[in-house]
């Protein structure tokens, strides 16, 4: 029997690499996750989890990879254990990514059997021991488009729930029962039943949206949500405290765990504000957006603009963001990244969309599926349309530095089969 009082840390989706195209930004989500780092190794803690998307690509930037990578090796000569599980960004079937070389290195294990095969017959989820602690340690990692699922349902947990000692499991997906509300009509996870039933913690990963439960039949589940974020809708999350941004540090008394939340992300020097446009004229709201711009514009700030709603007229590409730019620029801003997800022009004579172009885009894409259901079922009703929004997100992807042509057409084919719901073999 091990332990049965000490502490250890979980986070989640780091995504260290993210912002690639603002890196003032990347630099400050780097920081973040490197100070979460430091906390570890100040509160002493046994061991880290890492619950999924450390890096927010399989095969980031060397000089990205390279700080994370020094920060982990010194919790290893620390006398620290680091656990890892893959999450749906940096895993990657066809190919080998950075967690796959840190791995080889000894700087971390994996807590989660590489590949999973579920055909058919069931599988035995395999655990680490940590050595400090007798803690038994398990995992399932995440996939994209939702993948991982049929692994839950498919896993033999027996040995791990029989294991005499502290019982962890890590899992890099959604969960329905704990979903905030606007999320739960865009995404499907797992249920909670589907997790391994009688553990002491559950450690996820996945949704950038803090949320603490009980797992099936106890225990307690925590999801830390992202170390920083990487979008404007996470920075302002964790900006005004909807939920966290850093690492838990979970203390074990007795045998019994209880979550504290650590902030590493800055509060300083960041600024998220709204825009609002509605109604307005291309120069009246124009006028409004370099307004704003100047009041938050303070030497070094990242500034996080969100422009929200339909123009009178013009388009949004008359709202001179690029002068309005510059004008931060000339005040040291460090960085301004805007969200235009809630702005929308009004196309000239005709009346303004009522939600903006996200509503333009779901009636595009209803309007494709259902002319696309005719030769493929798969995409009819609400369903064909998630599915389709997801088909056209993975064919959109880039292809990652050094990647073969052959590889990425072929990973992106494969995708596009499953989500159709094809075997390998089928022609669709």
């Amino acid at each position: 029997m091990g332990k049965r009082s000490f502490t250890f840390a979980h986070l989640a989706d780091a995504h260290v690499g993210a912002w690639a195209r603002d890196p003032p930004v990347r630099a400050a989500l780097r920081a973040s996750v490197l100070r979460a780092l430091e906390v570890v190794d100040e509160r002493s803690c046994e061991f880290l989890l890492v619950s999924g998307d450390l890096f927010h690509t399989p095969v980031p930037e060397p000089a990205e990879v390279a700080p994370v990578a020094a920060a982990l090796r010194r919790l290893v000569d620390h006398g620290r254990r680091v656990y890892v599980i893959y999450g749906s960004h940096d895993y990657v079937a066809h190919r080998t990514s950075w967690l796959d070389v840190l791995a080889e290195t000894g700087i971390f294990l994996r807590s989660a059997p590489e590949p999973v095969r579920t055909e058919g017959s069931r599988w035995t989820l395999p655990f680490r021991v940590d050595p400090g602690t007798q803690a038994a340690i398990a995992g399932i990692s995440g996939r994209s488009h939702g993948l991982d699922r049929a692994y839950f349902k498919s896993v033999d947990t027996e040995a791990l729930r029989a294991h005499d000692g502290f019982r962890v499991f890590q899992f890099h997906a959604a969960v329905d029962e704990y979903l905030p509300e606007g999320l739960r009509e865009h995404l499907h996870g797992i249920s909670r039943d589907d997790l391994p039933a009688g553990l002491d913690y559950y450690a996820g990963g996945h949704i950038h949206y803090t949320y603490t439960g009980e797992g099936p039949g106890g225990g307690l589940l925590v999801n830390p949500g992202a170390v920083f974020g990487t979008s404007v809708t996470d920075v302002d999350n964790g900006f005004h405290e909807r939920t966290q941004q850093g690492v838990v540090v979970v203390t074990v008394a007795d045998g019994r765990p209880s979550a504290e939340f650590v902030r590493t992300a800055p509060r300083e020097g960041v600024a998220v504000f709204d825009v609002d446009v509605a109604g307005r004229t291309a120069e009246e709201a124009k006028v409004r957006v370099r307004e704003e711009i100047a009041r938050h514009a303070t030497s070094g700030t990242l500034l996080f603009p969100r422009v929200r709603g339909t123009l009178a007229d013009g388009s949004v590409g008359t709202l001179g963001l690029q002068e309005s730019r510059a004008e931060a620029d000339r005040a040291g801003v460090a960085a301004v990244h805007w969200d235009l997800t809630e702005a929308s022009g009004a196309p000239p004579g005709e009346l303004p969309v009522p939600g903006g172009e996200a509503e333009l885009e779901r009636r595009a894409l209803e309007a494709l599926a259902a002319s696309a259901a005719g030769r493929f079922p798969e995409l009819s009703g609400a369903s064909g349309v998630s599915r389709l929004r997801d088909l056209l997100r993975e064919l959109g992807t880039a292809r990652g530095e050094g990647e073969a042509r052959a590889d990425y057409e072929a990973a992106r084919l494969g995708t596009a089969r499953r989500l159709l719901g094809y075997r390998s073999e089928e022609t669709p």
